[in-house]
């Protein structure tokens, strides 16, 4: 029996999906897409994605591999399209590519991209897209706050209580606010992120910028390494995965 390793590039609209991963009671993207992978290539597919998404929470990249048993090269050719036909409208497949046996779609990620989205007025084409935000932003403030976060390590802070990783270090290497017509996109670029981090590094950064907290007392909630000390994490709807970094991914 011949198995081979394969990774999928993906997209998602996360509204109406809790999250990426598999669990019960809930339907998440993951599950949609192991459905309808196993019955393209007739054989039972478990699919193991780059990262977990929340509830509410959009991709536009994603990564994910998978194992195949005796599959052909021509099956292989033309499941991008017959797999986006079973899929929801809401998930679509980019490509499917071989990689080594021990390429690893989580552990292998050298970076990760994620941007949070503001729009400032009303507007039905951003709903489930974006976060409708009124009130007026410091944003020259926010980005010197999130120019301070490229100087620590250790983001205890912004992390969900109770998770299983054996640490908190991230290395962030890019984060900024970018102004766009009628709202705000934030920038960030790790070599990891915690559960929950971008939401509420995002929720703090907004204290800032309703200069609720100043530059010092940013730095001390990161120093504190304590949850309770920083800001609300904001809605899911705004945030999205946009971007995976793979040594031996073009």
């Amino acid at each position: 029996m011949n198995t081979q390793r394969f990774f999928i590039e993906l997209a998602y609209d996360g509204s109406a999906y809790h999250g990426w991963q598999v669990q019960p009671n809930a339907i998440t993207v993951q599950e949609e897409l192991d459905k309808a992978l196993s019955v393209f290539f007739r054989q039972k597919v478990e699919t193991l994605g780059c990262g977990r998404t929340d509830a509410g929470v959009h991709a536009s990249d994603f990564f994910a591999h998978m194992d195949l048993e005796d599959v052909d090269e021509t099956a292989v050719a033309r499941a991008v399209g017959s797999v986006n036909a079973l899929l929801p409208y809401q998930i679509a497949i980019k490509r499917i590519f071989p990689v080594s046996p021990a390429a690893h779609a989580r552990f292998d990620a050298t970076a990760r991209s994620y941007e949070y989205h503001f729009h400032f007025h009303k507007d039905p084409f951003k709903l489930n897209r974006s976060w409708l935000y009124k009130a007026q932003l410091d944003v020259t403030a926010m980005n010197a706050a999130a120019t301070e976060l490229l100087n620590y390590k250790d983001f205890s802070s912004f992390s969900k209580s109770h998770t299983d990783t054996a640490t908190n270090n991230c290395r962030i290497t890019e984060a900024c606010f970018r102004e766009t017509e009628g709202g705000l996109v934030f920038h960030i670029t790790a070599d990891r992120f915690l559960r929950n981090m971008v939401r509420a590094v995002v929720g703090t950064l907004i204290r800032v910028g309703r200069r609720e907290i100043s530059l010092q007392h940013f730095r001390e909630i990161i120093e504190s390494k304590n949850r309770s000390n920083a800001g609300q994490s904001v809605p899911a709807c705004g945030l999205y995965l946009v971007h995976i970094v793979y040594p031996y991914v073009k």
